[in-house]
């Protein structure tokens, strides 16, 4: 039996290991925390991408407090959680952190994460959305 992804997911992580998008990973993935009731283990999806999002941007500040908080929600997950691996993911999560917290003695070029997706279903619905690129979503 295949497990059933919402599309906003998939899209997430299409934006986040495809596209490297991560203003639209934070507005889909924000329309899914908020349709399924603001669940923590998105947030923390989301949060890792605005870290990510804020650093590429010249915030170091901003990056830091959000991979902080990131953590501090999915650190209460098992390491493999929606079809991904997300223990490696809190890993490069905290490795990131930890080079932020010493940008300023030991500055470092932004670099992208990968969210690896462990579940083979996924990883066809992301290729999907690879071959064929969602609109992205409007501004509000």
């Amino acid at each position: 039996m295949t497990k059933s992804y919402d599309r906003l997911y998939v899209e997430f992580l299409y934006y986040f290991n495809v596209a490297r998008d991560y203003f639209e990973c934070h507005e889909v993935m924000e329309e899914l925390w908020l349709e399924e009731g603001r669940h923590p283990l998105y947030q923390g999806l989301l949060q890792v991408a605005v870290g990510l999002y804020h650093y590429r941007n010249g915030n170091t500040s901003g990056s830091i407090k959000l991979f902080s908080a990131a953590l501090d929600k999915l650190d209460n997950y098992p390491k493999d959680a929606l079809g991904i691996d997300l223990g490696r993911l809190r890993d490069d999560s905290r490795l990131y952190l930890d080079k932020l917290a010493h940008a300023e003695e030991r500055p470092f070029a932004f670099y992208d994460l990968d969210v690896r997706i462990l579940d083979a279903g996924l990883e066809a619905l992301v290729e999907e959305l690879r071959l064929h690129p969602p609109e992205p979503h409007e501004e509000d």
